[in-house]
């Protein structure tokens, strides 16, 4: 009798915190990517949160107009979870004001049974990327096996943003945005066609009147079909194909013609409709060692689709990627492709642009490694309704080659890892008549060593870099070296200690020269799992060097001091039945059980 009094005082307690945290919360929910067999594994309740304080002193020779001296914060989290449902609060406050945070309504439950899956809420399904690619808020239903596929959705794709007209700091305002889907396929990864249908329609009441006056509610209907086959085990066609049709304005006249009205019990063919096409095709070479793949896209101008964020158009491209592996040690693999934009040669001009890449990479023994890259890219433009002026015409080309070796060696009580570093990059205007006063070239060289000691159990690190840029009759050059260490102490390793000192060199030539030099000390210790205590502390002295370098101006330094602390802890748990506790009762724990218990 009395476990079954306990356990209805639990389930009300359990219902309390929901209908306490939703009122308070305005929108207060956040239940995510949940299955009904997942939410029947959950807890029934855990509150669980942090406690903590951030404070950091600051110290500048050339003033503190880059920041506050002292800043100081205090947070508090308390995290409530309701059968694997989060609820999250957030309190902060430092030396601008106080921040409070609740939890954003996004109710998201997916129910599955068998083969089907239900959607309710905040929801995404698979669709066409030229159809669709943002979530909607409503119900779902979708039904997978092993080559059927089927589902349909109806909800809402965007809210409605109605902020007073006469505000001066009122938003951007927006429709609400309804829409509803359909989709259908059958087949597998190799042979396989897939039927897409969206219809999406703005609300018009959704906003204030005032607004209608300078936006428009759209609406729209595409159809997407996408399919594989694969002929030959080395041989494979895909296509991903879409038509859409858009009125900017619902407002607009209806189009009177038999032809148009055959549509109109779903969509209304308007004087301010049009129909637009995008897709691409795709034939891959698969064979041992070798496999190859050419793509072509096209999307004409003004494609649109209301269930995508958004998508370039009036663009076409054709591309080529290869990969192989040779002597079962080296990785090869290059692509290339051009786009070209203004499809219907109503633009000014035309954009074209081609990118280039190859790469390669092998392991040499048991120790070294190196791989290679060159990336480019190729940018022209041509005549559209205007004839580019050649003393203006844009054409330019970046190169742009990389190298990395490395190598690693492991003894009993060493891990050695070194690594090298190269880069070079090209940036050059390739126009005739051009002064070579946007051109660039920038030359990166690094290395790094990594030393493990594994008696000590500490990390030595030192890494050197230097970068050198080549512009219109300028010049930069940056070096920096730094060494770094770090390591555990106590039984529970539970003290980490680390220092690190660097040395920053920058010139621009015939203007400046400058010269930093500091280290930093950090330290972190954890108490008992749940006490975090971490101190962080740096210096650097840094100013301008004498050009001629006979002498050094060092007197600029800048210091920073941070203490902080965090403690993490469960405040209380009402497991499911069955569950293993992976810690015991706190004190606090005990004291809130006995508190429920005896209700």
């Amino acid at each position: 009798m009395r476990s079954n009094i306990s356990n209805s005082y639990k389930q009300a307690i359990v219902m309390m915190v929901l209908l306490v945290a939703i009122p308070c919360c305005t929108v207060a929910q956040s239940l995510t990517q949940h299955s009904i067999a997942t939410i029947a594994k959950s807890d029934p309740l855990i509150i669980t949160g942090a406690v903590g304080t951030q404070n950091t002193y600051r110290y500048s020779s050339v003033g503190n107009g880059y920041g506050s001296p002292l800043s100081n914060s205090v947070y508090a989290n308390l995290n409530v979870s309701v059968y694997g449902i989060s609820m999250p609060f957030g309190l902060y406050f430092n030396n601008n004001g106080l921040d409070f945070n609740y939890p954003h309504l996004s109710f998201h439950i997916d129910p599955t049974w068998k083969n089907w899956r239900g959607h309710f809420g905040r929801s995404t399904m698979n669709f066409s990327n030229y159809v669709m690619n943002m979530s909607f808020n409503g119900i779902g239903l979708e039904y997978t096996d092993d080559r059927m596929r089927f589902g349909a959705f109806y909800g809402q794709l965007r809210n409605a943003i109605n902020d007073d007209p006469t505000d001066p700091f009122a938003r951007q305002p927006q429709y609400k945005r309804m829409g509803w889907g359909f989709k259908a396929g059958y087949g597998n990864r190799r042979n396989s066609i897939d039927l897409y249908l969206l219809r999406a329609y703005d609300r018009p009441g959704s906003i204030d009147e005032t607004w209608r006056q300078y936006i428009t509610p759209q609406e729209n209907i595409v159809v997407g079909l996408k399919g594989a086959l694969a002929p030959l085990r080395w041989l494979m066609f895909s296509a991903n194909v879409a038509t859409s049709v858009f009125s900017k304005n619902t407002d607009a006249p209806k189009i009177a013609t038999p032809e148009a009205q055959r549509f109109d019990k779903i969509f209304e063919p308007r004087y301010s409709s049009m129909m637009r096409f995008a897709g691409d095709a795709n034939v891959s070479l698969m064979f041992p060692g070798f496999t190859t793949s050419i793509n072509y896209r096209l999307i004409q101008p003004d494609y649109t689709s209301l269930g995508t964020y958004y998508m370039s158009n009036n663009y076409h491209s054709l591309g080529i990627n290869a990969n192989t592996f040779l002597f079962k040690k080296v990785s090869l693999s290059a692509t290339f492709s051009g786009q070209s934009d203004n499809l219907t040669n109503q633009q000014m001009y035309t954009t074209r642009g081609f990118v280039y890449s190859a790469n390669a990479s092998t392991r040499l023994g048991q120790h070294f490694n190196i791989s290679a890259g060159y990336n480019g890219y190729t940018q022209v433009q041509g005549n559209g309704t205007a004839v580019v002026n050649d003393t203006v015409r844009v054409h330019r080309q970046l190169h742009s080659v990389t190298m990395t070796p490395s190598a690693m060696f492991e003894s009993t009580d060493f891990v050695h890892t070194a690594s090298l570093s190269a880069n070079f990059s090209s940036n050059k205007d390739l126009n005739k008549f051009a002064s070579g006063e946007s051109d660039v070239k920038t030359l990166a060289l690094g290395a790094n060593y990594n030393m493990n000691v594994k008696p000590w159990e500490m990390d030595f690190g030192l890494s050197f870099s230097r970068q050198q840029s080549n512009g219109y009759q300028s010049k930069y050059i940056s070096e920096i070296g730094s060494f770094s260490t770090g390591r555990s102490f106590l039984t529970e390793k539970n003290l980490y200690l680390s220092a690190s000192i660097s040395l920053i060199y920058n010139e621009v030539k015939r203007q400046s020269k400058s010269l930093s030099i500091g280290g930093d000390l950090s330290a972190s210790f954890t108490l008992k799992q749940y006490h975090v205590f971490s101190a962080s502390a740096s210096i650097y002295k840094f100013g301008d060097v004498n050009i001629t370098k006979v002498r050094s101006n060092l007197d600029r330094t800048d210091i920073t001091v941070s203490l902080n602390y965090a403690y993490t802890f469960s405040l209380f748990a009402i497991k499911r039945k069955g569950a293993k506790t992976d810690a015991p009762e706190t004190k606090t724990q005990r004291a809130i059980r006995k508190i429920i218990e005896n209700l």
